[in-house]
């Protein structure tokens, strides 16, 4: 048991350094490595990979007043690792004794012995001296963000800013959308109850289900047969009010991993024609899976949204989904390195790349219809500034600021141009939405 203790802290502090040094996605980092550890260890691995990197700057405050002298680059395993072994004695129910012998035990199965000591005595210190009641004057330490984007919310969000960084470290819930074309969220809750799994409704998101505590999908009933889908409740705002007008065809431009694409298809009829794009071959691979298990279809083209002469067949579109690649800072609680691989100057590229696809697609929409432009960011330079700089330039744009229902009205925070949702707002995540509607000339 302790050697398979050992081993799931050691893989953890693999995968941790893999995205702190190696600049690894986490979920490229888990999916190359859990099948090291056993089956029923993974959650373990998982709890600590994801709590380790949650609260990356607070663990290294520690750490550089535990060793003396930093731990050199070759040694960036064992620095992940006496991270994760502080993770274990602030931040969850694990027995002191048992963080303390297994994380140094896994420094002997990563094959550095002579740091094993240096562990287990930078462990039993912080224990002793009670470190983590001491307060930090770093604000980088106190929010576990990067300072950069501590100071681009703060600016933005200056009356949200603490409610922002604390939500963006908290565990985020499993939310699901019932298939609306198959039951309603109410008659899906029922079929939770009866497996003995507790969940919510939210009114709104019609669709939406948040489970009181997360379970593993093969235990939802109906996932394997496309009854309910794993989706924030934000996300769910996306395609109600893409479909609000009953639109025949339409586009969902960046359609990966197929969420969304997915959920029109629920709420569409038999004449909805969906064109569904994306500029990855692994992750179109991913729309036709997700689509697949829903029964659902739809033309899927390997296309480059900026580039549509490659891949549009002329025909337009009555209305386009953009769900425009962004700096993902809206979905910081499910995803923790975010923050140790974005770079403030990431921000303004993305921004420009967003202006361009949305400029693209534009002339593809035929007039009287609608665009949404959509990100999980909560940036105004990715969000309002695009949208307001597209407007300007564009005669024949113009904002509607019509919700798809009243009942959101109070989930979303009213911008110059667009909608917020800001993390942590009725447990969702940050999502931002802009509708445009083409003039008639």
């Amino acid at each position: 048991m302790a050697n398979a203790g050992a081993r799931t802290r050691a893989v953890a502090a693999e995968i941790v350094d893999a995205v702190v040094t190696g600049g690894q996605s986490l979920d490229a980092a888990i999916a190359g490595n859990e099948s090291r550890v056993a089956p029923n260890d993974r959650s373990l691995l998982r709890m600590l990979c994801f709590g380790t990197l949650r609260n990356h700057w607070r663990l290294q405050s520690w750490i550089s007043e535990l060793v003396s002298r930093p731990l050199k680059r070759r040694d960036s395993v064992s620095n992940a690792l006496l991270a994760s072994g502080l993770f274990q004695l602030v931040d969850t129910r694990i027995p002191d004794h048992a963080a303390v012998s297994q994380t140094v035990e896994a420094a002997r199965q990563l094959r550095k012995p002579k740091l094993a000591n240096l562990l287990n005595a930078c462990l039993r210190r912080f224990q002793r001296e009670s470190l983590s009641a001491k307060p930090s004057d770093d604000e980088e330490a106190t929010w576990n963000h990067p300072r950069w984007l501590i100071e681009k919310i703060r600016h933005d969000w200056p009356d949200d800013a603490d409610a922002i960084l604390a939500a963006n470290n908290e565990r985020a819930p499993l939310w699901l959308r019932s298939n609306t074309s198959r039951q309603s969220a109410a008659q899906y809750r029922d079929r939770l109850a009866g497996a003995g799994i507790a969940s919510t409704c939210l009114e709104g998101v019609p669709d939406a289900v948040r489970l009181d505590e997360p379970v593993a999908v093969d235990e939802l009933p109906g996932f394997a047969a496309g009854d309910v889908s794993v989706q924030d409740a934000a996300a769910q705002i996306a395609a109600r009010w893409v479909m609000a007008d009953n639109p025949v065809r339409v586009l969902d431009a960046c359609a990966a991993p197929g969420g969304k694409s997915g959920h029109l298809l629920e709420l569409g009829n038999d004449d909805l024609e969906l064109v569904a794009i994306d500029n990855d071959p692994g992750r179109v691979d991913r729309i036709r899976e997700n689509h697949d298990r829903l029964g659902v279809h739809a033309t899927i083209r390997l296309g480059d949204a900026s580039k549509t002469g490659e891949w549009w067949d002329g025909k337009p579109f009555d209305a386009i989904l953009l769900d425009a690649p962004c700096s993902a800072t809206g979905v910081i609680r499910r995803h923790p390195d975010i923050k140790l691989l974005r770079r403030a100057s990431d921000i303004e590229s993305l921004s420009a790349l967003q202006g361009t696809i949305l400029s693209a697609l534009w002339p593809l929409l035929v007039p009287g219809g609608r665009l949404l432009y959509a990100t999980c960011s909560v940036l105004a330079e990715e969000n309002n500034d695009v949208v307001q700089r597209f407007l300007e330039t564009n005669d024949d744009a113009i904002e509607s600021a019509v919700l798809p229902n009243n009942n959101i009205r109070d989930l979303m925070r009213r911008k110059a141009c667009g909608y917020q949702v800001l993390p942590g707002t009725a447990d969702m995540d940050g999502f931002y939405y802009a509708c445009l509607v083409k003039k008639v000339s």
